[in-house]
C-alpha cells in the first residue's frame, strides 16, 4: 500500500515537472485570466 502511494506521488511530481518544462503553466494561466475577465465583464 505504501509503495503504491509513493509511486503515485512520484508519477504526479514527474507530470508536474514535465508540464512546467513544456511551458504549460503559461497556457493554463492565460486561459484562467481570460475566463476570469469574462466572468466579471471586463474582457
Amino acid at each position: 500500500m505504501r509503495k503504491t502511494r509513493l509511486a503515485i506521488a512520484f508519477a504526479g511530481a514527474a507530470a508536474l515537472l514535465a508540464g512546467l518544462w513544456r511551458g504549460e503553466y503559461a497556457v493554463t494561466m492565460n486561459k484562467a485570466v481570460r475566463v476570469c475577465l469574462e466572468c466579471i465583464g471586463i474582457g
